[in-house]
């Protein structure tokens, strides 16, 4: 009788165990997961894309979300997915990052990338770096390897080198479209100035399309934890060692488990001034705003009154996705548990 009476409450115990380990499985299985991509915002009008232009924009944004999706899928972390994603995004010449960069005034290649772990804010930075294949990957190591946030330029290469980075020649992000795109911009930039504007004035006369253009995801991973990852080659014919916000945290890329993550694109100088990124995530936190709210508040109250054009890509804790954007387009993919993957670039979409 005495050994069954010691039984029973093992077997009790027993059997809690395994349906807390049932419990702990489905919930691990339901935790939601997302991906959101973004590849630049502007005016990007449907008359002026040609139809095989669009399939191929459309099927490298599937591709990158669902190179960040499969991380996610296999309990990667939301970092890993962010930097799956902008990885392949880098090497393609169909956008502003990587490969597609455009040229800086000089001819050159001068890259910036950001990440930032909404789990303890770290984060790592570049900018200005011209003989890195993937910035992106460069600031994963700022932050996991260096005690610094954000490194530049020849520094950052040095930094590289010490961590057996491959160097690259500068000439493997040409392409024939950004290569016209500077000469047009210089002729544009020139002919202001011999009518006497100065450089600000003449930089205001360009079109739109030369002053940005950037790649960026955010992820939520299983454990719940937020990322947030930006690259880009800047704004065509940047002088004097321009940087954008795309490599400053808390203007182009922020993240906070508890708020939300964001990628911004956009007028640089705009979203550096209004800390658009961290500002959308600090209205979600002490407003109790949703990120849609939130995002639209910044992109369409804030940022354009005051002249700044571009666009954001939002997750928050729960996996809700967000887009928010005030010029005519911005390419943009998504993939959630509950959501294939879905791709927008026009405004319709």
């Amino acid at each position: 009788m005495l050994k069954v009476q010691i039984l029973k409450p093992a077997i009790a115990a027993l059997s809690l165990a395994v349906a807390a380990s049932g419990m702990a499985a489905s919930s691990e299985t339901s935790a939601p997961l997302a991906i959101v991509i973004h590849g630049g915002a502007g005016t990007i009008l449907k008359e002026n894309m040609t139809e095989v232009t669009e399939k191929a924009v459309r099927a490298k944004l599937t591709e990158a979300t669902n190179a960040g999706y499969a991380v996610l899928e296999n309990n990667g972390s939301a970092m890993d997915a962010v930097i799956a994603a902008i990885r392949i995004l880098e090497d393609s010449p169909l956008f502003n990052a990587g490969r597609g960069a455009v040229y800086n005034y000089e001819g050159h290649h001068e890259l910036d990338a950001s990440l930032m772990d909404g789990a303890d804010q770290n984060a790592g930075a570049v900018a200005g770096v011209q003989h890195i294949r993937n910035p992106i990957s460069l600031a994963r190591l700022v932050m996991d390897a260096s005690p610094h946030v954000m490194l530049m330029g020849e520094g950052a290469e040095a930094f590289a080198r010490s961590q057996d980075v491959p160097m690259v020649d500068n000439s493997i992000f040409n392409t024939e479209r950004r290569y016209e795109a500077l000469q047009k911009a210089k002729q544009k930039l020139e002919k202001e100035e011999r009518l006497g504007k100065d450089y600000q004035a003449a930089l205001d006369a360009l079109p739109l399309h030369y002053r940005y253009g950037t790649v960026g995801a955010v992820a939520l991973d299983a454990s719940g934890n937020l990322a947030a990852g930006t690259s880009t080659g800047g704004m065509t014919a940047k002088r004097y060692g321009r940087i954008g916000d795309a490599p400053i945290i808390g203007a182009g890329t922020w993240a906070d488990n508890a708020s939300c993550a964001v990628s911004a694109t956009g007028h640089g100088e705009y979203f550096i001034r209004f800390h658009v990124a961290a500002d959308i995530c600090a209205r979600v936190k002490y407003q109790g705003k949703s990120a849609q709210q939130a995002a639209d508040n910044v992109i369409h109250d804030v940022l354009m009154p005051a002249g700044g054009t571009g666009g954001v890509i939002v997750l928050d804790p729960s996996g809700n996705i967000s887009m928010s954007f005030n010029t005519p387009g911005m390419y943009r993919a998504s993939r959630s548990r509950e959501q294939p993957v879905k791709t927008g670039i026009y405004k319709a979409d």
